[in-house]
């Protein structure tokens, strides 16, 4: 438990150190302000974080940055369609001992690890992707009827392809709602994919320095819980949640239309504690409405599933997101 000085000393430390990591993101990551604010967010929340984009648009690259900045504990694992759940979790293999026995020994696997970068995660069939449930939910992996305790912090940062690109199986709805956030990685700008191509092409970008241990992202942890939230910008995200599920009472007309499928709990429980880190990031002392608001396309679109009626008529979930945010109002 902190107390009131070092907990100010922290929540400095937090301001302070956004600076410091986009300065050294700046090295190797050009852009994508958004994309890098909702991925700290996500860490420093302790949640998991699920990347979606085209190839080339650098995610391995942001992932891999970001645990050297933060000095974890790191193991890549690459989703292949021939990869199975032991080669994450581990195995028991027949070991003998010094008496001369024979015995089981577990030897863990790469998902023993602070930070777990689980590379095209959707070429992967889903009984190999829901090998990371346990973890990603309980933070342990269970063998041979035995649990074993993953090192804290732990995050998984997947990345993922768009899903109607050939060779991609979707995740289980049970996996996604474990992301605590779908960030959307987008082609860069004319003006910045020139500066990337610039800049790769000169000379090798200088290399990525340590700024926060994994002590310090535990204290980021606990500091985020304690940011205070009023009741009314809380009901805000409560409401916003509420209104994404089709058949309920006071939902929406064009929800009922255009989804099969709303958010459940964890959605809101994500707004509320993405709200929290959010302030304390851009050194505000309590959540806001608009930090509700603009973590809502990050929250909902790999929570929200739309009808056929959708997509027949060409609206994607980013639309329906926005359409809410204008319906659901605060205060």
């Amino acid at each position: 438990m902190l107390t009131v000085e070092e907990e100010g000393q922290v929540v400095q430390q937090i301001a302070e150190g956004r600076k410091r990591i986009e300065a050294e993101l700046s090295k190797v990551i050009v852009g994508q302000h958004d994309v890098i604010e909702q991925l700290l967010i996500c860490l420093f929340a302790g949640g998991h974080c699920l990347i979606t984009g085209a190839p080339g648009l650098a995610k391995t690259l942001l992932v891999s940055s970001v645990s050297k900045i933060f000095h974890l504990n790191f193991q890549r694992i690459q989703f292949t369609p021939d990869l199975m759940p032991a080669d994450i979790t581990g195995t028991e293999i027949l070991e003998q001992t010094e008496s001369g026995h024979r015995a089981l020994q577990f030897v863990k696997g790469p998902i023993f690890a602070n930070v777990i970068l689980a590379d095209e995660i959707n070429r992967t069939p889903p009984k190999t992707q829901a090998a990371l449930l346990e973890a990603m939910q309980e933070h342990q992996v269970t063998a041979g009827g035995k649990r074993y305790e993953l090192e804290e912090p732990f995050f998984v940062l997947a990345t993922q392809n768009p899903i109607e690109m050939e060779g991609t199986y979707p995740l289980p709805e049970a996996q996604l709602d474990r992301f605590l956030f779908n960030v959307l990685i987008d082609y860069l700008s004319p003006e910045d994919e020139l500066s990337v191509v610039m800049q790769t092409t000169a000379q090798r970008p200088e290399p990525i320095e340590p700024i926060f241990t994994g002590e310090d992202v535990l204290k980021f942890h606990a500091a985020v819980r304690r940011v205070p939230i009023a009741r009314e910008v809380a009901e805000y995200a409560v409401k916003l949640v509420g209104a994404t599920r089709p058949g309920r009472e006071g939902t929406p007309d064009f929800i009922n239309q255009y989804a099969s499928w709303g958010a459940g709990l964890r959605a809101a429980q994500t707004l509320v504690l993405g709200g929290k880190a959010r302030a304390l990031l851009n050194g505000n002392a309590h959540v806001q409405y608009d930090d509700i608001a603009r973590l809502a396309h990050p929250t909902l679109r790999h929570r929200l599933l739309l009808s056929y009626k959708a997509e027949a008529e060409g609206l994607t979930v980013e639309n329906v997101i926005d359409q809410l945010l204008q319906t659901v109002r605060h205060g």
